[in-house]
């Protein structure tokens, strides 16, 4: 039977967290990296033993972490990336007297089959790959030549290229979502781009169904039907079944449409989740009651699940990249919030318990399967 360890990063380092197949019993390291913006924590699915981190501060910018462990030891990498050739220090030369240093690493997307290779998204917003385990990355410059540029404009969170989504049948098709400027797609493995915004509206933009400036939270999709994607934006839930060529709203009997996570049942592919969060004013849950939402219809009917979380004075918000689910049987679900809390559920979300409580901000939740040996309980 195998096992499974989630990785959690908060604004005070890193937590790994391990348990065995029941998911009733669990060991808590860390925080690594302590005091540190750990924003993205993400293991190999091809090397369980593989785990990449985003490490950073305001006072000593940012760092890449390399474990070849599990997290028991770590090591920086690949503080070096490159763009038209040139290496920075976390940062490129686009041309101009001085070099535009980018902020941080907001997201880190391994390849599904091979441990050296990782996508970073970063901040402001431009897509980085690695094919040598972190040692040096290079930037895909497709996508900031797409020629939008001047129509992408910052969230609240900045100007971050958050999700990537690789397609697992077409290793050249990459999805990918920045704030506030939408999706946009490759077919070539990132040699040019096109922005996949058909059938979103945003109320607060010069016009509402522009082809970019739209402000998307996160895409999620299931690795069977790579042609459908789920998206959580500012306000709507929606669906994309032709790769994110047209998009329709599944928002449903939702009590809000406006949230940060959306993630996908490991087994259902129609069985998505959603945190509702009041509003983009108010960042956090409506009534004060934390509720996690299940679609299994692929949008449009939506059930509350509450069983084992807080229905009464709660107001922490759930961060775009604080869930993540696992792959056994049934499906493990598990979210962070801003208050410190991890939350599982071993049986696709009918209850939940909160696996560890009082850590710092909680940034990010990912989860990998391992073997038992690794499992830790």
């Amino acid at each position: 039977m195998s096992g499974v360890r989630v990785l959690v990063g908060t604004r005070k380092g890193g937590f790994i967290l391990t348990s065995d197949a029941r998911r009733a019993r669990w060991e808590v390291s860390g925080p690594h990296f302590g005091g540190w913006e750990i924003y993205h924590m993400k293991g190999s699915p091809a090397d369980p033993n593989r785990l990449y981190a985003s490490q950073s501060s305001g006072w000593f910018g940012q760092l890449m972490q390399r474990s070849n462990d599990g997290g028991k030891t770590w090591e920086p990498v690949g503080n070096k990336f490159v763009y038209d050739g040139v290496a920075g220090t976390h940062q490129w030369y686009d041309g101009t007297p001085h070099p535009w240093e980018f902020k941080r690493v907001w997201h880190l997307e391994p390849s599904p089959t091979d441990a050296d290779t990782v996508y970073a998204g970063v901040e402001d917003a431009a897509l980085f790959r690695t094919t040598d385990a972190g040692q040096t990355w290079h930037e895909l410059p497709g996508l900031r030549r797409h020629g939008s540029g001047s129509a992408w404009s910052p969230g609240a969170g900045g100007l971050c290229l958050h999700t990537i989504v690789l397609d697992p049948t077409n290793t050249d098709r990459i999805v990918v979502a920045i704030s506030a400027a939408g999706a946009f797609r490759t077919d070539d493995g990132g040699e040019n781009w096109r922005p996949i915004n058909h059938g979103l509206r945003s109320e607060g933009i010069p016009n509402p169904t522009a082809e970019v400036g739209h402000c998307v939270h996160r895409i999620a999709r299931h690795p069977s039907r790579p042609g459908v994607l789920f998206m959580q934006k500012h306000w709507d839930v929606m669906r994309s079944d032709d790769g994110g060529d047209s998009w329709r709203e599944v928002s449903g009997n939702l009590p809000t449409d406006f949230g940060f996570v959306i993630d996908v049942h490991a087994h259902e592919p129609q069985t998505i989740y959603v945190v509702p969060i009041k509003s983009d004013s108010e960042h956090y849950p409506p009534d004060g009651k934390l509720r996690v939402y299940r679609s299994r219809t692929g949008g449009q009917e939506w059930e509350a699940l509450t069983n084992g979380l807080p229905q009464r004075d709660c107001y922490v918000n759930v961060l775009r990249d604080a869930m993540s689910v696992d792959s056994l049987d049934p499906c493990g679900v598990y979210f962070g919030t801003t208050g410190g809390q991890v939350y599982g559920s071993a049986d696709a979300g009918d209850n939940w318990t909160p696996i560890v409580r009082d850590l710092p901000a909680v940034i990010s939740v990912e989860v990998q399967t391992v073997p038992p040996s690794l499992a830790g309980v």
